[in-house]
């Protein structure tokens, strides 16, 4: 069976051929299976920003293959990249990224009225998201009403009202105390368990641990892949 992500020889260069030529992304080449649970590790200036939004589809290499579900995403024009992200990938920020004049629900129904689904369905699917992550009595209350962890809560029902098959959670837990944090990260257990695909991004050695696998970039490199048979020599880009 083909990988669920799978990158081969992944560069991102800005001012190529400058004398300031930077390589985020330095021949990065990294499968990943469906329902895997990865942490991507590293810290800032690493390239694993630049590499989540890559496998996000928020950004393009500037060479190399991305593919994604075995489609070849690399070369998708930009409406039908936005149609594949939508449905496939739900995205958690560590500055949550919700809209401070919308309440909770308001927030999570955003990405299903990207999908065109209709109000009453979509009322339904965005609660039930709430009911889910444990807010279902603060659907009407707005981003400035609330704590962060439970605004991180909202933007975790925000990532699964469409069901997506991916989960990107970039810092998830950056901006929260331990305690709260300890819950995302235990939400985000749960939607591993039920075969959710996950990706973590972190540059906490302590959070990535919860991942089944790791993966350690830096200077644009992967440098080690851990966590599952085989992985010493796969996903290694040079």
């Amino acid at each position: 069976m083909p990988a669920l992500i799978e990158l081969t020889d992944v560069y991102k260069i800005y001012g190529e051929g400058l004398e300031r030529e930077v390589r985020a992304l330095d021949g990065v080449s990294l499968s990943v299976g469906g329902g895997e649970y990865v942490a991507i590790i590293g810290p800032s200036g690493s390239g694993k920003s630049t590499l989540m939004n890559i496998l996000g589809l928020l950004d393009i290499p500037t060479y190399g293959y991305y593919r994604l579900d075995g489609e070849l995403v690399s070369e998708l024009p930009d409406r039908r990249l936005a149609r594949v992200r939508n449905r496939q990938i739900g995205f958690v920020f560590q500055g949550f990224n919700l809209l401070g004049g919308m309440t909770a629900l308001e927030n999570v129904e955003l990405p299903l009225i990207y999908q065109g689904i209709r109000a009453s369905k979509r009322v339904r699917m965005a609660s039930a998201a709430l009911e889910r992550v444990g807010l279902g009595g603060r659907m009407h209350h707005k981003p400035s009403e609330m704590s962060g962890g439970q605004q991180q809560r909202v933007a975790i029902a925000r990532a699964i009202a469409t069901s997506p098959n991916i989960i990107m959670a970039d810092e998830p837990t950056g901006n929260l105390d331990s305690r709260t944090g300890a819950h995302v990260i235990e939400i985000l257990r749960g939607l591993h368990a039920e075969g959710t695909t996950i990706l973590l991004i972190t540059h906490d050695e302590g959070i990535a641990r919860v991942a089944q696998r790791r993966v350690h970039i830096n200077d644009g490199r992967i440098t080690e892949d851990t966590g599952r048979a085989g992985a010493a020599e796969s996903g290694v880009g040079a």
